[in-house]
C-alpha cells in the first residue's frame, strides 16, 4: 500500500518562504515520477512541479525561478521549497506519485499567502 503524507503548509506573508515535505511509504517502483499539484478555491487542480527517479525536474511557468523540487532517497521524502511567495500561490498543495500506470495522492496541505 503506497502512502503519501504532506506537511509544511501554513500562513506566510507575501515574499516569504515555506518548504513542503512529502514522505512516501510502501512499494515504490523504478521509473516513478513524483509531483506537487495545487488547487485554489473554485479552480481546477494544477501541476506545480515534478521530479523523476533520476531527479529530472519540470516546473509550471508560474513558479519557475521561485520554487524548487527535490528528493532525498535516504528519507523517502520529496520537498518543495517555495520562495518569493505571492497571494496567488494560496492553495491546497498535494503530493502525487505515478508508477506502473497508477496514480497516488496525499491528503494535501494548506498554503496561505497573505499579509
Amino acid at each position: 500500500q503506497v502512502q503519501l503524507v504532506e506537511s509544511g503548509g501554513g500562513l506566510v506573508q507575501p515574499g516569504g518562504s515555506l518548504r513542503l515535505s512529502c514522505v512516501t511509504s510502501g512499494l515504490i517502483f523504478s521509473g516513478n515520477v513524483i509531483g506537487w499539484y495545487r488547487q485554489a478555491p473554485w479552480k481546477e487542480r494544477e501541476l506545480v512541479a515534478t521530479i523523476t527517479q533520476l531527479k529530472s525536474t519540470n516546473y509550471a511557468d508560474s513558479v519557475k525561478g521561485r520554487f524548487t523540487i527535490s528528493r532525498d532517497y535516504a528519507k523517502n521524502t520529496v520537498y518543495l521549497q517555495m520562495n518569493s511567495l505571492k497571494p496567488e500561490d494560496t492553495a491546497v498543495y498535494y503530493c502525487n506519485l505515478q508508477q506502473v500506470g497508477r496514480s497516488y495522492w496525499g491528503q494535501g496541505t494548506q498554503v496561505t499567502v497573505s499579509s
